[in-house]
C-alpha cells in the first residue's frame, strides 16, 4: 500500500506549452502561433524566435486574435492561441462561441495563469469558470495537464486533432512527476497509484495535492486510488465507472469552481450509470483575491489537507 513516486524536477506547466509549440514549430509547417502581448507568460519567446513568419503579435486584442485564428484554419493552417485563461475564455467567450466552435474550427485555445495559483495578480485574474464554460461548448475538447512534461506532451498531441481544442496550464513551478517519454492519450484517464478505500480524480495542479493526500492517506492506513482526468472532455467514463464500482466512493480535486467543473461531469456520469458517494474539493461559489500560490489554496480549501478531509468523509458515507 505504499505510495511512492519519483520526482523528476520542478517547473510551471506553461513552460511545457513553450517547450511543445517549439517541437511543433520543427515538426508542423502548418502550425501557426498568435499571443496577445503576453509572449513571455506564456513562453512563446523560441517559437516566434525560431519561425517569425509563423507568430503573430496581435496587441491586447484578444477578439481579433480568436477571429484571426479561425480565420486561418480555412487556409489549412493549424493555430495556438496564447493568453492568459481569463483572457482567453471569459474575455472572448462569443467569439469562442461563433467562431471557432460553432462552425468547428480547427484552432487550440491555449491558456495560462488559471485558476487561484495565478496569485498575486487577484481575483479579476484568477478565473475559476473556464473548465465550465468550456467544456459546454459543443465540438470543444477540454484539457487540463498535470505537470510540465504532461503539459508538453498534450501541446504537440493536440496539433493532430482536426477540432477546437482548449488547453489549461498555470504559472507556478510545481513537481515534475510524469516520465518525459510517457504517452498521452486524449480522452484517457491515468492512474497515478491504483488503491481500494477510496478514489481521487483529480486535474491540474491538483493532481499532485491528491498524490500527497494518498502518500498521507496510506501512513493511516487507508489505501487511495489516485486518477489524474487530465481530458475533462471527451471524459473517460469507463475509467469513473470502473473506479467507482472498485472502491465505492469517490473525491474530486481541482482548482476550479465545484459548479461546472470536473466534479460535476463525473457526478453526471456517476447519477447515470452507478450512484456513488462523491465529496468535491474545489472552489466554492467565491472570486479569489491575491496572495502567494500556497496562501490561496490553503485559504479557499484545495490543499492536501482538504483532499485528505474529503476521502475521510466520503469513506464514512460508504
Amino acid at each position: 500500500m505504499e505510495k511512492e513516486i519519483k520526482i523528476l524536477g520542478k517547473q510551471d506547466t506553461r513552460s511545457g506549452f513553450g517547450e511543445g509549440l517549439h517541437e511543433l514549430g520543427k515538426s508542423h509547417p502548418n502550425v501557426v502561433a498568435l499571443c496577445a502581448d503576453l509572449t513571455g507568460s506564456l513562453k512563446m519567446n523560441a517559437f516566434e524566435n525560431d519561425f517569425p513568419d509563423r507568430f503573430f503579435q496581435v496587441g491586447i486584442s484578444e477578439a481579433n486574435m480568436i477571429s484571426m485564428a479561425a480565420g486561418m484554419t480555412i487556409g489549412g493552417k493549424v493555430p495556438f492561441t496564447g493568453t492568459f485563461a481569463n483572457f482567453s475564455t471569459g474575455r472572448v467567450y462569443d467569439q469562442i462561441r461563433q467562431s471557432v466552435a460553432y462552425s468547428d474550427k480547427n484552432v487550440k485555445i491555449c491558456a495560462s495563469h488559471a485558476g487561484l495559483t495565478l496569485g498575486e495578480d487577484g481575483a479579476t485574474h484568477q478565473i475559476l469558470e473556464d473548465i465550465g464554460m468550456m467544456k459546454m461548448m459543443p465540438n470543444m475538447t477540454v484539457i487540463v495537464p498535470a505537470d510540465f512534461n504532461q503539459t508538453k506532451q498534450a501541446t504537440k498531441a493536440i496539433a493532430d486533432l482536426d477540432s477546437p481544442v482548449y488547453l489549461r496550464f498555470g504559472r507556478p513551478k510545481v513537481p515534475i512527476f510524469i516520465a518525459d517519454d510517457a504517452e498521452f492519450v486524449i480522452g484517457k484517464a491515468d492512474t497515478i497509484f491504483e488503491g481500494k478505500d477510496v478514489s481521487i480524480i483529480a486535474c491540474g495542479h491538483m493532481v499532485y495535492k491528491s498524490i500527497e493526500a494518498a502518500q498521507e492517506l496510506a501512513k493511516e492506513g487507508i489505501d487511495a486510488e489516485v486518477i489524474n482526468m487530465h481530458t475533462i472532455k471527451p471524459l473517460d467514463e469507463k475509467a469513473i465507472l470502473e473506479t467507482a464500482k472498485k472502491t465505492g466512493c469517490i473525491v474530486t480535486a481541482e482548482e476550479h469552481m465545484i459548479n461546472g467543473g470536473l466534479g460535476d461531469a463525473v457526478a453526471q456520469v456517476l447519477s447515470r450509470n452507478n450512484p456513488t458517494p462523491q465529496e468535491y474539493v474545489g472552489v466554492n461559489d467565491t472570486f479569489g483575491e491575491s496572495g502567494t500560490p500556497d496562501e490561496l489554496m490553503t485559504k479557499y480549501n484545495i490543499d492536501t489537507a482538504d483532499v485528505i478531509k474529503a476521502a475521510k468523509k466520503a469513506i464514512a458515507r460508504k
